[in-house]
């Protein structure tokens, strides 16, 4: 889940701790909630979703190294967690006690119609394998849990990527049924699609993705750093001969990373017949150079863990306290309040 929720001016964004934070979450997601967060009249949540990791990964280890990864990854670029609520999703049981209540008003129907489902569903049939074979229960009712997580704090407007479309709508459909049954308590949110949002391709040419391991991550060191970006899949035009920028996944990712200027003069270079070799070389020092600082502060958190603990534990308290009466006030709606009431 890579989504960013706003209300007016409070956004929210989860991020699933499955792997390594890359150069295409960085520029996605992670860079924009960075400065977002710098603005203190933004009212912003950002969590690690560690119970919507548990979907696809039954690695324990991993699911935690992602944790600490990616935490480490956010306050090494600057989150601001004066103006923001930083939490890790687990920490906030109030997430998982809505996702029941959610549960007990969808419609098996909605769920049966969610796009990861029904490519399972699929796939299996497409292998002559039983339909439901290898899917479980925390992948069929993944949208009701990522509804909590924004129904929760009172999400009404949600960029997100095109592929979460569809989660939204049913975030809605459910937040629907609910306020029809015990009353109105949860905002609709709205799906809002930003077409400038960066999608990095990875070194393939495709998407940049960790289930197409085409990934760079993003605090490699210098040397590994540098291999990487000299792997990003090309064509065999030579130097001298002009290349088309547009079609070019080093120009792409130079584009995330450089300024206007910077930018327009690398298409010129294009051009001009730039070898792949200087293309790459300028691209490995255009993104180190701009990661360098916050790669020594990543290496460091990575070594305090204790720190990273607390910085979310503190985030979760916080958290918390916008959940625990929100969640206190349905609780008594659904009828499961103190009989003393």
């Amino acid at each position: 889940m890579n989504s960013t929720q706003s209300i007016g001016e409070t956004y929210l964004t989860g991020i699933t701790t499955t792997g390594t934070p890359h150069l295409g979450n960085y520029v996605g997601a992670i860079r924009p909630a960075i400065e977002n967060s710098q603005n203190p009249a933004h009212r912003a949540f950002y969590f690690l979703a560690d119970l919507h990791a548990l979907i696809k990964c039954q690695d324990p280890a991993r699911v935690h190294q992602s944790t600490r990864e990616i935490a480490a990854t956010w306050l090494a670029l600057g989150l601001n967690t004066d103006n923001v609520i930083f939490y890790r999703q687990s920490d906030v049981p109030e997430i998982t006690q809505l996702t029941w209540l959610l549960t007990c008003v969808t419609a098996k129907g909605l769920m049966n119609r969610a796009h990861a489902y029904k490519d399972s569903v699929q796939k299996n049939l497409d292998e002559n394998e039983d339909p439901d074979f290898g899917i479980n229960m925390g992948l069929f009712s993944y949208p009701i849990l990522m509804a909590a997580d924004i129904l929760l704090f009172h999400g009404s407007k949600v960029p997100v990527g095109r592929d979460q479309i569809q989660h939204l709508e049913m975030a809605r459909d459910i937040a629907q049924r609910f306020n029809f049954l015990y009353g109105e308590h949860f905002t609709l949110p709205e799906a809002v699609v930003d077409a400038d949002t960066a999608v990095l391709q990875g070194l393939d040419g495709r998407k940049m993705s960790k289930s197409y391991n085409n990934t760079i991550p993003l605090f490699l060191p210098e040397k590994q750093l540098r291999k990487f970006i000299n792997k990003i899949k090309t064509n065999l035009l030579e130097p001298g001969e002009p290349k088309d920028p547009d079609s070019s996944t080093v120009f792409q990712i130079w584009r995330a990373f450089a300024s206007v200027e910077q930018t327009e003069e690398m298409r010129r270079a294009y051009a001009n017949g730039i070898a792949w070799g200087e293309a790459k070389k300028q691209l490995f020092e255009l993104i180190n150079d701009q990661i360098r600082d916050a790669r020594e502060s990543y290496s460091a958190l990575l070594e305090n863990p204790a720190h990273i603990e607390r910085t979310l534990q503190e985030g979760a308290k916080k958290a918390r306290a916008q959940a625990e009466p929100f969640y206190a006030r349905l609780r008594e709606a659904v009828g499961i309040s103190s009989l003393e009431c």
